[in-house]
């Protein structure tokens, strides 16, 4: 029997509130700017699952180094067991909203790390 994919969505911190986010956790190292703690309405903050400052600053999210960095933020993942195993605790339990603050939503880490989610096991 296979696993079913999460049901995993991912939004700007910026973006309103929406009522069917589910579990919101901001998966950013760095807090968004300009954005009041309350105002996010955090289920959870996981800067731990974040890429380290050192891949971060390399990245410079510079969409060029976009394949390089998933790779590198994937190895990084594979590393960091306890807090992927904390937030697919969060899929267990339902819809999770991972938020980012990137300006770039395509090649953000955010999105690697949705990857990494749904094609785990």
């Amino acid at each position: 029997m296979t696993k079913a994919a999460p049901d995993l969505r991912l939004k700007r911190a910026y973006d309103p509130i929406g009522s069917d986010d589910g579990a919101r956790i901001l998966v950013d190292r760095l807090w968004p700017r300009g954005i009041r703690k309350e105002a996010l309405a955090l289920t959870l903050w996981l800067k731990e699952i974040a890429p380290t400052a050192a891949l971060r600053s390399w990245f410079g999210h510079d969409p060029g180094r976009f394949e390089e960095f998933s790779r590198r933020y994937r190895a990084e993942l594979d590393a960091n067991a306890a807090a992927v195993a904390r937030l697919e605790a969060f899929l267990e339990q339902g819809r999770v909203t991972l938020l980012y603050s990137a300006r770039d939503v395509v090649h953000n880490d955010a999105v690697v790390l949705a990857d990494y989610l749904r094609t785990r096991g």
